[in-house]
């Protein structure tokens, strides 16, 4: 596990800035955190990264916002207002094994209701810290982790 300190917004989305334009397609990032600890802003940096110019917003009512114009696709998911057995239904392997989607990295915000787990993850758990500030843990599972990635001296985070 690492965990990152991020003293403002700016940091989080520099952070994400730096896994869109390292990470590769068929990464899947499972995003959990209270309301307003930053996974949206996290994912508008993952955007930047891989060169999308739509605005990145949070798909709470879509549940799934598709952006296709940058290096690689990405994939929004948010499933805050859904039900583990609702999640179900929404068939989320076909975005992580590329079935019916060209392959891209999968960001899924409110990921802890997910009934069912893709074979190889990272897990990013956002946290308040005292002024406005956040901490980032991100853990690998059954993949490399990215510590290369994050600790190349790109930005403040």
């Amino acid at each position: 596990m690492t965990k990152l300190f991020l003293p403002d917004t700016e940091a989080t989305q520099q952070l994400g800035i730096t896994l869109g334009q390292d990470l590769t397609a068929g990464t899947v990032i499972l995003l959990e955190g209270d309301l307003g600890a930053g996974k949206t802003t996290l994912v508008q940096g993952i955007g930047k990264g891989l060169g999308i110019t739509d605005s990145i917003v949070s798909p709470t009512f879509t549940l799934i916002n598709e952006y296709t114009e940058g290096r690689i696709p990405l994939y929004h998911l948010d499933l805050y207002r859904l039900e583990p057995q609702e999640v179900t239904g929404l068939n989320l392997e076909s975005y992580w094994e590329g079935m019916e989607v060209i392959p891209g990295i999968v960001a899924i915000e409110w990921a802890e209701r997910m009934p069912y787990l893709p074979d190889s993850y990272f897990k990013v758990c956002l946290t308040y810290g005292e002024s406005g500030t956040r901490q980032a843990e991100i853990t690998a599972f059954n993949c490399e982790m990215i510590n290369d990635v994050l600790l190349q001296p790109r930005g403040n985070y």
